[in-house]
């Protein structure tokens, strides 16, 4: 199966890892600014688009519209990363192609695509036979969530993330402490700061805010040190 990836290069080692090496990849970066010409961006893609078979993209990634072209003219599944908004939304804006086709969300999180279930949701009800199809050629079990902004896992981790963040910031424990806990006592892979680092700070701190932005729930009100690291764009020392 060839597998165009638009804007996912930050993870293309997980994706390889994850599908394997029975499949062909393209990975296409499409942001472009006054050195790169849209069309020509979109020649790119609809050459790539031309054999393949599946298409996975970050839409957050992106600076422009020429993505959601192909998107309108696709006969192939699409899997949208949606941690940061949720399908529908993604897709209710006339200039990001119709609603029409087959539509996917799917959790493309650095350290969260390459594990067991990949974490999805459905745009129509009645495409759930043919991503059931597509994740069987794809070669990976799947997990249907509810369209919403975070998705699951998502979610969870950020919050961890978040609320270890107020631990250090009101001095009840180190970094280091908070890690070293978490990882003995849940088993996680990673510590809640270490995990922040391998998702990358600013991306941890964009689904935060989304969630702040979609529920205003105060379980996603952002601790000030997160989002000083992330404005920084800097990882935290552990």
């Amino acid at each position: 199966m060839h597998i165009l990836v638009l804007d996912g290069n930050h993870v293309e080692t997980e994706f390889r890892e994850k599908f394997g090496s029975a499949h062909e990849y393209t990975f296409l970066h499409t942001a472009h600014g006054p050195e790169r010409d849209e069309d020509a961006v979109q020649q790119v893609i609809d050459v790539a688009a031309a054999t393949a078979a599946v298409a996975f993209f970050f839409p957050a990634q992106f600076a422009a519209d020429a993505p959601y072209r192909l998107l309108a003219a696709a006969t192939f599944p699409v899997f949208v990363e949606t941690t940061c908004h949720s399908l529908a939304d993604s897709l209710s804006d006339p200039k990001n192609g119709p609603t029409t086709g087959l539509f996917f969300g799917f959790c493309g999180l650095p350290t969260l695509l390459n594990r067991q279930l990949l974490e999805v949701s459905v745009f129509h009800e009645a495409d759930h036979e043919q991503l059931a199809a597509t994740c069987a050629t794809l070669g990976t079990d799947f997990r249907v969530v509810a369209d919403r902004v975070g998705l699951v896992t998502p979610r969870v981790i950020c919050q961890i993330i978040n609320e270890a963040c107020f631990t250090v910031q009101e001095g009840t424990a180190t970094m280091q402490d908070v890690d070293l806990g978490m990882k003995l006592g849940t088993n996680y892979p990673h510590g809640p700061f270490a995990w922040a680092n391998a998702i990358g700070v600013p991306r941890v701190y964009r689904v935060l805010e989304s969630l702040w932005n979609d529920t205003h729930d105060e379980r996603y009100k952002i601790c000030p040190l997160l989002k000083r690291q992330a404005q920084r764009g800097e990882p935290f020392a552990v």
